[in-house]
């Protein structure tokens, strides 16, 4: 129970995916809407994403070089889950639910399960050195389903394929920060996306900056940097006027 008295359903960790890239001059993010019938956060648009399976926890057979104070941010909250179980996830959710690999140069390693498999048979692999952590959110203590998401940003150029999916997410698309305003987006998107975009403006390296930690006491959204920071309410400005 929560100081409300309401139940508190323990959140799933979960992992998503912010891809930016730079089109004449212009940022884009890959965004679809999750479809009607979903059962957490219907007809709203998101970043790729979802739940870490207990296969996550298995090394993907590639090289897998994600940066150490990456791996030790995501170490916090985790209950002892791998640090690159996250990231694997996020890799393999950006594939199964938009087609896109994220890949870095050619290798000759071989990955043997999806989506590895997927990676070997283009030639190349997981650009795991690519993520940064950009922040971690999770859901209300009174959500009937609740998220404990790790939000990891890549370069956008880095994300091979073509562009389909399983269907989880529908009007899958790149768009530009100034045309985003007529979409349904919650607080915690907007904050995340609003985050991921200041740090690929400045060309952040992955690891330089900590994560940010977003979530709620009771009904109001609150948010701090790092584990020890100071709690701050969320002011975001409207996402159009961000580019």
């Amino acid at each position: 129970m929560d100081e409300t008295g309401r139940r508190v359903t323990r959140p799933v960790d979960a992992a998503g995916l912010v891809l930016i890239r730079d089109i004449g001059g212009k940022p884009e993010v890959l965004l679809g809407r999750r479809h009607g019938r979903a059962g957490f956060l219907p007809d709203i648009y998101v970043a790729p994403g979802g739940r870490v399976d207990p296969g996550d926890s298995a090394p993907s057979g590639f090289p897998e070089p994600l940066h150490p104070a990456v791996a030790k941010h995501l170490r916090t909250g985790s209950r002892g889950r791998p640090a690159l179980a996250f990231a694997r996830a996020a890799i393999r959710e950006t594939f199964e639910e938009t087609g896109l690999l994220l890949a870095d140069a050619a290798s000759a390693s071989a990955g043997q399960d999806a989506p590895w498999s997927s990676f070997a048979s283009a030639g190349v692999a997981p650009a795991f050195a690519a993520l940064d952590f950009v922040c971690r959110a999770i859901t209300p203590t009174y959500s009937k389903r609740r998220y404990n998401t790790r939000f990891f940003l890549a370069d956008g150029s880095k994300a091979i394929g073509t562009l389909a999916g399983n269907g989880e997410l529908e009007d899958l698309a790149w768009r530009r920060f100034d045309a985003l305003g007529h979409l349904t987006i919650v607080d915690v998107t907007e904050f995340v996306l609003a985050e991921a975009l200041r740090r690929w403006r400045r060309r952040v390296p992955p690891g330089r900056e900590p994560p940010r930690l977003f979530c709620y006491r009771g009904d109001t959204a609150r948010w701090r940097i790092g584990d020890g920071g100071t709690w701050r309410t969320p002011t975001p400005a409207p996402l159009s006027a961000t580019s």
